[in-house]
């Protein structure tokens, strides 16, 4: 079976209200559930908030006592990987019957990541991916991710994986993920721009990939009063406009954009299109250049601090103690 129906979700956060989120997210899974989606991507951010327009009180060489408010309510409003959030949107997955990713802000210790989850039909966690490199600002609340955590899971709908936002841009990691044989490249991201169109079909024609770009809706009411965002305070004002696609491996657009409203974008695609399209263009098979051209990529953890503990007896530790005499 290659024929499925795929959809993107544009929707907003309840900003620094995670319990609120995940009853809007709840409500869109079960619209998606009644349309027959059988993968549903939501945006970048969707469950934490992407805090659009706040500075947290940066300045070169200063920050201040407020902005460091701002990065702990930020920080609570994070999830933990696993956690009981996760088993909460599981559950939406389970319900819908679906596979689900979504864009997620991970707290880890004190640091956050920008992520997105995989989820199975049965509500099982298959995977996370934490974004490589946060854009601008962006690098002042969210940590780096590593090689360790950029999967393509093989499921009964196709291969999945996911690039989050300008993520999209770096040509290493289109290579990396078009190794491994990805022809559902999931795209969370708050990018609202005309240009962020042209670099989906891009990615769908260069790939030979369906592309689902899901992006956020948000309004200035999704914020709590005390948001001392650079837009002003106006409920109405558009602080992310949308533009949520899907694009088929020709780089021909199935859905969207949609702007300017919360949407379910779906379409019904037949993945044999994906080998149809690498017919004239395979860029890690018959149009690579292996012999010119190669790319490591480096998958293990970057562990900062990491622990081994000694056993006594040893030939090891009694070489080690000799040594030390």
């Amino acid at each position: 079976m290659t024929n499925h129906r795929v959809a993107v979700v544009q929707g907003g956060s309840s900003l620094f209200d995670t319990p609120r989120t995940l009853e809007r997210m709840e409500a869109h899974c079960e619209a998606a559930a009644r349309e027959g989606v059988e993968l549903a991507v939501f945006p970048e951010a969707y469950v934490g908030g992407y805090p659009k327009g706040l500075d947290f009180g940066a300045r070169i060489g200063t920050r201040t006592a407020a902005g460091r408010d701002d990065f702990l309510r930020y920080w609570q409003s994070a999830i933990e990987v696993p956690g009981a959030q996760t088993a909460r949107i599981g559950s939406f997955a389970a319900k819908m019957k679906a596979h689900l990713v979504v864009g997620v802000i991970e707290r880890d210790g004190a640091t956050l990541y920008c992520t997105a989850l995989f989820f199975g039909p049965d509500g099982a966690l298959l995977g996370k991916h934490r974004k490589l490199m946060p854009t601008a600002s962006e690098r002042l609340v969210w940590g780096q991710g590593d090689g360790s955590t950029i999967p393509v899971i093989d499921t009964a709908i196709g291969r999945i994986g996911a690039a989050i936002c300008w993520e999209n841009y770096m040509p290493n990691l289109r290579q990396a993920m078009y190794g491994k044989g990805i022809n559902l490249w999931c795209a969370p991201t708050v990018d609202e721009r005309d240009i962020w169109q042209s670099s989906m079909r891009h990615i769908a024609y260069e790939g030979r990939t369906f592309v689902l770009s899901a992006c956020q809706f948000l309004t200035r009411a999704d914020a709590p009063e005390a948001y001392a965002c650079v837009q002003g305070d106006d409920p109405s004002t558009i602080l992310i406009r949308g533009g949520s696609v899907i694009v088929g491996p020709l780089g021909d657009v199935l859905a969207g954009p949609v702007y300017d409203r919360e949407a379910l974008v779906t379409a019904d695609i037949d993945l044999s299109d994906a080998i149809r399209g690498k017919y004239d263009l395979d860029v890690v098979g018959h149009y690579a250049r292996p012999d010119v051209f190669s790319l490591n990529v480096n998958e293990a953890a970057r562990q900062p601090v990491s622990y081994k503990a000694e056993v006594a007896g040893t030939d090891e530790a009694a070489e080690a103690a000799k040594a030390a005499q």
